[in-house]
């Protein structure tokens, strides 16, 4: 027998796969604690006698700061490199978040300004996370398999209700809405160290073997993305006028649009979702928890499918437009059901119609798919940012439009027809403005 094995013989490893779970349970955690005000909300707002117009602008403190933070937060991954900044982003986020359980121990105006700010600065924290989850994708997985890495780390914001909402309901029930923010927080922290212990580029995890890294390599994947310094361009790195390109590429400006309408639905379920349940159909919090539970659930289920639909369809066709653009624009229009929700009274056919509309939102949550596919090597943590700028100034604007809709009517009626029409501008930019889905290629500035 021979002793030489040839490259296509060795076993190829799988260490790709324990990242993309990481970037997984990172991003489950992640929005575990963006939803941590919905849950305790509720029982916050009696104690500390918030009106809707009041919640809905504490419910986008989040968002104001995570939006102006994510171009420098894409500049920083672009700089220092993904593990790094994402471990500190993890830690510090979970450490606001624990703080926001104190704000009870201030009287009733002192607590809501203490609490608008520590949303605030949790967003700050956030904002180079989901960037970094599209650069770490770009890295490790090659073309053929990014959309369902992409969907199966995005899949995390619905397994997150699907864990959590019970938990912290129960936590808030029997425990108090402080307690939501202490236990969310510390495990928070866990999971930074976690991460920093664990994570690494292509080129320097112990555990690649050369099989899988050539594999991924010559499958597209950028294995020197985050390659250490000395092996860089000398002229490598983000620049201003990077940013001008991609905002003049009708391109992204197509998926830009497309993300802040699938964020409004996104946004609805973290904030104002469990009040409906409480408000409008008479749930307890408690039973919000665990009812919230299905409707993520069939978005997890959606989320992962759709990755899977979408390399079905690359493998299939090789065209990289199509395999992106038919789960987009289907799940977009099934999105759409949430407006059924206004003409039903049963408790069960509402959470029916919800966990259908959540089920095409899943299926339609390709955009970081659209990011790492698109983004140019060299402004990857920049375009990732622009990206979740646009797609997170809905993170603003839901909470705010549904906190008015709903004092000026007295109903979610019209709210849930905001977030339908949303869905299908997002179909109609997919359709209509993106056109041919492919990697940005930057000019040289002289």
């Amino acid at each position: 027998m021979s002793a030489v094995v040839s490259a296509a013989d060795v076993r190829r490893s799988r260490v790709r796969l324990f990242i993309v779970t990481m970037l997984f349970l990172v991003t489950t955690v992640n929005y575990a604690d963006r939803a941590t005000l919905s849950i305790a909300g509720p029982a916050l707002s009696k104690e500390l006698h918030l009106d809707p117009v009041a919640m809905g602008y504490i419910f986008s403190a989040f968002g104001w700061s995570y939006v102006i933070a994510q171009v420098p937060g894409g500049w920083l991954l672009d700089r220092y490199g993904s593990r790094l900044v994402y471990a500190f982003s993890i830690i510090v986020w979970s450490i606001f978040t624990m703080m926001q359980g104190w704000v009870g121990f201030f009287s009733a105006g002192t607590a809501i300004v203490v609490l608008f700010g520590l949303r605030f600065l949790v967003g700050i924290a956030e904002a180079p996370s989901f960037p970094a989850n599209a650069r770490i994708v770009a890295a490790w997985f090659p073309g053929n398999e990014r959309g369902t890495a992409s969907a199966f780390f995005n899949s995390g914001q619905y397994f997150a209700t699907v864990i959590f909402a019970p938990l912290m309901g129960w936590i808030a029930h029997d425990y108090g809405w402080r307690y939501v923010f202490f236990v969310m927080g510390g495990l928070g922290i866990i999971m930074g160290i976690a991460w920093i212990k664990t994570v690494y580029g292509p080129k320097e995890h112990p555990g690649i073997n050369e099989a899988e890294f050539d594999y991924i390599r010559e499958g597209g994947a950028l294995v020197d993305l985050d390659a250490p310094k000395d092996e860089r361009a000398p002229d490598s790195g983000p620049k201003w006028d990077h940013i001008r390109q991609l905002l003049s590429n009708r391109m992204m400006l197509g998926v830009y649009l497309g993300q802040y309408c699938i964020n409004t639905l996104t946004y609805f379920f973290l904030t104002w979702f469990p009040v409906y349940l409480v408000k409008e159909r008479g749930l307890s919090i408690l039973q919000a928890g665990f009812v919230a539970t299905l409707p993520a659930l069939c978005g997890f289920i959606g989320g992962v499918l759709g990755g899977i639909i979408s390399d079905a369809i690359l493998r299939e066709t090789n065209s990289l437009t199509m395999a992106r653009k038919i789960p987009i624009v289907g799940g977009m229009l099934l999105s759409m059901s949430i407006i059924a929700c206004n003409y039903v009274d049963g408790q069960a056919l509402v959470v029916g119609f919800m966990a259908l509309a959540f089920f095409g939102k899943g299926i339609g949550a390709l955009g970081w798919a659209v990011v790492s596919d698109t983004s140019p090597k060299e402004a990857g943590g920049v375009s990732g940012g622009l990206f979740n700028t646009f797609g997170n100034l809905s993170s603003i604007t839901t909470p705010i439009v549904i906190g008015y809709i709903v004092a000026a009517t007295g109903s979610f009626n019209g709210a849930l027809v905001f977030v339908g029409i949303n869905a299908l501008v997002a179909a109609v930019a997919y359709l209509v403005v993106v056109g041919k889905i492919e990697r940005v290629v930057l000019e040289r500035s002289s």
